[in-house]
């Protein structure tokens, strides 16, 4: 019905995406509220994570699990580079580089690494290395990940 107006969040196609680009997140901050919905999704009920006095907390704030600083990075994405076109994660290699704290605000840089289109028509498997830093441009976790993405339709 309306397939002549431009879909707005639509992600890139895989024939829209080239070795050496690279793409940059919106900031997220994460708060108190995300550590606690995280903790109670997951689990991951870690004493450093749950108890604001632990002995031996990182001095400067709580920490988060590093599981939950990928999560949000990858709602991002999934919000706008993949949106409509990811089909599959495929593989991960992930380090993570410092830790991140609650009222830390993080960002991303994407940047696409391999394009290899699929025996299947339509498809393509591509290649991102993705880098989180926070508020004062620190690293905090780097990541290699394969996606299988969607072509634009024929």
């Amino acid at each position: 019905m309306h397939d002549e107006i431009p879909l707005l969040g639509q992600g890139l196609f895989w024939q829209d995406l080239d070795p050496g680009q690279r793409f940059r997140t919106f900031r997220r901050t994460i708060t108190e509220a995300d550590l606690i919905h995280f903790i109670g999704v997951t689990g991951q009920t870690e004493v450093i994570f749950i108890d604001a006095d632990y002995p031996g907390a990182i001095k400067g704030g709580r920490p988060v699990p590093s599981a939950l600083t990928y999560s949000l990075i990858e709602g991002i994405l999934m919000q706008t580079l993949l949106q409509n076109v990811g089909l599959a994660l495929l593989e991960l290699q992930q380090v993570i580089k410092a830790p991140v704290l609650v009222g830390d605000s993080v960002q991303a840089v994407v940047q696409i690494t391999d394009v290899r289109p699929t025996s299947k028509s339509g498809r393509a498997v591509v290649t991102q290395q993705v880098t989180v830093s926070n508020q004062n441009a620190v690293v905090v976790m780097e990541y290699s990940v394969k996606r299988l993405l969607a072509g634009r339709p024929a």
